[in-house]
């Protein structure tokens, strides 16, 4: 997500919290109230204000150190004690328990599958390896796989590097079909990082949780109703970045929408659902702008679907930002009516939170099985709902 404007985050851009985030309401009320006037004369005036301006300063401070106490102390709590490992604390998902079809282990042990082979940007052996592995996990599962191919630039030296979309199908002859992605490159740099920003970046969130959700997914679709068919397609070089505002985002997804554009398959795609960002162990997913803007029907039937199940991770609100993610390419170009469930806050924003977005912390530690599951459940769902067969 290259650019970003005031109504527009992107989600390669800074997440700014807001002021009144940053300030806790308790301590800005104190230092608001203005001291106390009392009707006194002019010769008590000097005496009277000193010795309450005294008081009043004690008590100001007095606050201002319970306030501090206070803050430091739920702060303590919230964030795990020690080096804000907020990972430990849980987060309600689902009003009553996950079908045990969907696996959070399963789907975990794949996102650290992932994570387990390094970095895996555009054109890299890890990347290699993990299509590799991707290709044959996707062939046992029943699909058919091929990789669509093409070829960039390096953003650094100019040379040529492999790019390739790996398009997993099931059922493409069947009326009705719908496109699950997610994208599978990892950036090159954990460039948010403050002490290493080029250290190793192996993008469990950002990179594995998409993709570990669609591998855990893809159990069910050997059994899918007999109009309904699945392309699972994972974009490459979403994220080849090396310098921000110079370098191009969603390299992959702009040629998979291109190609789709120039040579329509025989049966259109009814629908899709773009994945990214959905391993946060304190999940939360809203309502996104530009998805609400170019297939305003899906967002609202996935929603519908996951509050007919009781998953809360998903809010019926609207985030305040539109992001650029993959999905616009599919939206503008492919003409796809595609939806983007992200949860961009990583983790939940709050006083003196951590980011782990591209920066080295992106690791599985910080995911949850039970957060990946809690998305494949209510897609699987929305897909099973599309369906008109008997």
């Amino acid at each position: 997500m290259a650019t970003a404007s005031r109504s527009t985050r992107s989600k390669r851009s800074a997440a700014t919290a807001p002021a009144d985030r940053l300030v806790p309401r308790e301590a800005k009320s104190v230092a608001e109230d203005g001291p106390d006037r009392s009707a006194t004369g002019p010769a008590e005036t000097a005496t009277t204000d000193a010795g309450s301006a005294g008081s009043r300063g004690r008590r100001f401070i007095g606050w201002g150190i319970f306030v501090v106490l206070a803050v430091a102390a739920s702060g303590y709590a919230w964030f795990g004690g020690p080096g804000g490992n907020q990972a430990q604390m849980p987060t309600q998902l689902t009003r009553q328990p996950i079908p045990s079809a969907y696996d959070p282990d399963r789907a975990f042990g794949y996102l650290e599958q992932l994570c387990q082979i390094g970095p895996r940007p555009t054109g890299s052996t890890g990347m290699q390896q993990q299509q590799t592995l991707l290709i044959e996990f996707f062939k046992q599962r029943g699909a058919t796989v091929s990789l669509q191919q093409t070829t960039i630039r390096h953003p650094l030296t100019g040379e040529a590097v492999e790019m390739a979309n790996l398009i997993a199908q099931w059922f493409p002859q069947r009326p009705k079909r719908f496109l699950l992605c997610a994208h599978y490159d990892t950036r090159p740099y954990p460039d948010r990082d403050r002490e290493n920003p080029r250290g190793v970046f192996v993008g469990a969130n950002d990179g594995a949780s998409g993709t570990a959700a669609l591998m855990e997914m893809s159990h069910q679709f050997e059994q899918l109703p007999r109009d309904i068919g699945v392309d699972v397609v994972l974009f490459d070089a979403e994220e080849f970045v090396f310098a921000e505002g110079r370098d191009d985002y969603f390299l992959g997804s702009t040629w998979f929408a291109q190609q789709y554009r120039i040579e329509p398959p025989e049966v259109p795609y009814r629908a899709g659902i773009l994945l990214d960002m959905v391993g946060d162990r304190e999940l939360q997913l809203l309502h996104e702008r530009n998805s609400l803007r170019y297939a305003r029907k899906v967002s609202k039937s996935i929603w519908r679907t996951a509050g007919r199940l009781g998953v809360t991770a998903f809010v019926d609100r609207t985030r305040m930002q539109a992001i650029r993610d993959d999905h616009l390419p599919l939206n503008e170009i492919a003409r796809i009516p595609t939806v983007d469930l992200i949860d961009f806050d990583y983790p939940r924003p709050g006083f003196r939170a951590p980011q782990y977005w591209h920066t080295t912390q992106d690791v599985p530690e910080n995911c949850s099985g039970e957060s990946l599951t809690a998305v494949v459940w209510v897609v699987h769902q929305w897909l099973l709902e599309q369906s008109t067969a008997d």
